[in-house]
């Protein structure tokens, strides 16, 4: 035991004797404190005490679209967590390719008597789906909160990331490093945040870089939100004289630049490449991917903040809560050749 009090204080950055008083439920120990210990019991591997296990305030569904792509995980562990210190249970459920519909889990969710549910990227996000089904959901009775996505006519809070200022800061960096025909690789175009993006990129191009639209419109190319799909969006840019590619996630960053080694391009040297997210682990590809960092955090812990007021009765505005983006500059961008495959820079190969 005293090995364990050992590790536990260690972990926690308390002495072994606070250790001893959260394990045996005594008084006379801070919040914060006690809340520490316990989490270094958690996260040592440690089966808490029965006396200190948490009666759950009720269960919370949290619906994502799939877990393949870092983003979501990342997403379910902030808020998983930020539910479980407020002492409600979060219940993940994840959409796959040919399994349970967003309208067929939150069915599930809503039979198990779930206190709320929050939507990560769901059909709110779609601007071709019915958006009803909310309105439904919300006559029965059952709060929710949306993120990554809006939909005006749903009575909701919405949380988002600022997809617009995202790919300005996107353009003014490639543009600082000397680039002048930059590409956009993004998913398919019924998505809010994808129509959010090309009004950002759009506007950078023509503001900053003084591209007529149509012209800039011609570098946009919408694909799948995977690495194969961002692969095939690359490749087109590419071929259209791009040498630089912003991705709308890093998945699909990790794609283009394969698209560019495989035409014998090095990135950063010859192409430079954004992604979107700042997923776990991204800071370790080769090269580490200059990215828009999402703020999940933030994201995440507001959701669950918006979600509980709406099950306590006390909603928050339903309105869009906006989170500003961060650029982390890392080693997939760089100054801009002067010459591209023998062409000068600048111009499309075709002289257009």
């Amino acid at each position: 035991m005293t090995a364990r009090l050992a590790d536990i204080a260690a972990q926690a950055g308390v002495s072994e004797a606070t250790v001893s008083r959260v394990l045996n439920g005594r008084p006379g120990v801070a919040a914060a404190t006690r809340e520490s210990v316990l989490a270094a019991l958690d996260l040592l591997g440690y089966e808490r005490p029965a006396r200190l296990a948490k009666r759950s305030a009720g269960l919370v569904g949290l619906i994502t679209p799939e877990l393949e792509n870092p983003i979501f995980p990342a997403f379910a562990q902030v808020i998983g967590q930020a539910l479980t210190r407020q002492g409600y249970t979060p219940v993940l459920a994840t959409q796959t390719p040919g399994g349970s519909t967003e309208d067929e889990l939150t069915g599930m969710l809503v039979e198990r008597g779930v206190a709320g549910i929050i939507f990560i990227s769901g059909l709110h996000a779609d601007t071709s789906a019915d958006v009803e089904r909310y309105e439904r959901l919300r006559g029965n009775g059952v709060p929710f909160v949306l993120v990554n996505g809006f939909a005006p006519r749903v009575r909701a809070p919405f949380v988002s990331p600022d997809d617009r200022a995202a790919m300005r800061l996107a353009m003014s960096h490639l543009i600082s490093l000397g680039h002048r025909r930059i590409g956009l690789a993004l998913g398919p175009a019924r998505f809010v945040p994808v129509q959010r993006k090309i009004e950002g990129f759009l506007r950078g191009a023509v503001e900053d870089l003084g591209t007529p639209e149509d012209e800039a419109r011609g570098l946009i190319e919408h694909s799948l939100f995977t690495l194969e799909g961002g692969q095939a969006a690359a490749t087109a840019l590419l071929e259209r004289g791009c040498t630089a590619v912003i991705c709308a996630s890093d998945m699909m960053a990790l794609g283009a630049i394969r698209a560019a080694r495989q035409r014998g391009l090095a990135v950063p040297g010859e192409v430079s490449v954004i992604g979107y997210d700042d997923s776990p682990l991204i800071a370790f590809t080769d090269p580490p991917l200059t990215t828009i960092r999402q703020p999940v955090p933030a994201m995440g812990q507001a959701a669950v903040r918006a979600l509980l007021e709406e099950i306590g009765g006390t909603p928050t505005p339903h309105s869009e809560f906006v989170f500003l983006p961060e650029l982390v500059v890392r080693g997939s961008t760089a100054t801009a050749a002067s010459v591209v495959r023998g062409t000068p820079w600048g111009q499309h190969p075709t002289g257009g």
